[in-house]
């Protein structure tokens, strides 16, 4: 990923870009907030585990989802050596540390915290990409209306704040479901020029984030407890867990979605499904998981609390399902083997009750190994990694 090309700070250049790109080093600095990001809404997670807890939970991660997969439309066809773009993105970076540091005020009395810091970040964004898409009449339109769509979800983010505690979650869901119609409509325009390559490649490194925040949480945990043979066998369990996972999205599907991504002609509106919409609950899903190692590395001998279960049990299908989901939007094939192991093991995870952290850790490892097998057996071409170029049908 390092840049070859000296970089250069003159501002009359544009600010955009036509050539295929790897990610920079600016847009890897501002994904590390993110680590930070995910790793707070699961300690939130963790400390509201209840139904209505999650769902905060779930609505608090969109918007920290939706304003980095925003960032991601915005710097991908952005010249991200330009002196503008580059000191936008750290901006954005700083004000995007705040919104982080502020999940766990999102629903009490110090909520503004929390939804200006998002709206900030939200803001800059869209102007970036204003300035980056002024050299493109379709793509300032695209931009544009886009832009405009997105306003009425950012105020209506600013009144929930505003709002009692227990009123807030509806207008947040209502802002929610604003984003939604803004992905619809700016999805429809013309004019958005992605690069696959770059966009797949941002998309695969928030997955090595959120499975990073995982380890991370293991790690942490581990460290601060009384080493014992419960605790090591915990503690490898998860990790052998978190590997698999990785082998499940990047052993062959990753790629495939990028190749898919360029054989589409970098299609917006595939792009906004099978990456901006569906990556949510895939990313959440190891939130959900990386919730459950830290009750089992803090309780490796004790059966978990049922609520936990569930949220690992979910966690791991909504992983295998979204993938299995975004597989299925770009190439109308259905992994039936992925969703059915990941569905039995999901009925089994929530039946097994009095089993102990090991015994479910060793199910899920197992389940994983099955459809890593399962899928490493796909035909060549499908599993095929596609260079970053310009070749539409990535190198095929």
């Amino acid at each position: 990923m390092t840049q070859l090309a000296t970089p250069t700070l003159r501002l009359g250049r544009p600010f955009s870009t036509r050539s295929p790109q790897s990610v920079s080093f600016v847009e890897l600095f501002f994904d590390l907030v993110f680590v930070f990001a995910v790793t707070e809404v699961t300690a939130f997670t963790l400390d509201h585990l209840d139904w209505g807890g999650v769902a905060r939970s779930t609505l608090v991660f969109w918007m920290i989802w939706w304003a980095w997969t925003q960032w991601t439309w915005a710097l991908n066809p952005a010249d991200t050596t330009h002196l503008v773009v580059r000191v936008a993105t750290l901006f954005a970076t700083a004000v995007a540390f705040l919104m982080a540091a502020s999940v766990h005020a999102a629903f009490d009395e110090a909520a503004s915290w929390f939804a200006a810091t998002y709206v900030i970040v939200r803001v800059i964004g869209l102007l970036v990409y204003a300035l980056v898409a002024s050299e493109s009449h379709d793509r300032l339109h695209a931009v544009a209306v886009f832009a405009f769509a997105s306003v009425a979800g950012l105020v209506v983010v600013l009144i929930g704040a505003m709002a009692s505690p227990e009123a807030r979650p509806w207008w947040w869901l209502a802002a929610v479901l604003l984003d939604l119609g803004a992905a619809a409509v700016g999805g429809r325009q013309r004019g958005w020029d992605l690069h696959a390559g770059h966009f797949a490649e941002r998309h695969g490194l928030f997955v090595i984030i959120a499975l990073g925040e995982s380890l991370i949480v293991v790690g942490l945990t581990v460290a601060g407890s009384e080493k014992n043979n419960d605790l090591l066998a915990v503690a490898i369990g998860a990790v052998a867990v978190v590997c698999l996972l990785w082998w499940t999205y990047f052993g062959w599907l990753h790629g495939a979605l990028e190749v898919a991504l360029h054989a589409a002609h970098d299609d917006a509106a595939l792009a906004r499904d099978a990456f901006s919409l569906i990556y949510f609950p895939l990313i959440g899903g190891v939130i959900g998981i990386a919730a459950g190692f830290e009750e089992m590395v803090h309780h490796p001998a004790e059966r978990l609390d049922p609520v936990v279960l569930r949220v690992l049990a979910v966690g791991l299908l909504l992983f295998a399902g979204g993938a299995a989901l975004a597989w299925f939007r770009v190439s109308s094939e259905v992994l039936v083997p992925r969703l059915l192991i990941a569905t039995v093991t999901t009925i089994v995870l929530l039946l097994a009750g009095e089993a102990q952290p090991v015994a479910l850790l060793t199910l899920v490892v197992i389940a994983l190994v099955a459809i890593a097998v399962v899928e490493g057996a796909r035909p060549s071409g499908a599993t095929r990694e596609p260079a970053l170029t310009g070749d539409p049908d990535g190198g095929r």
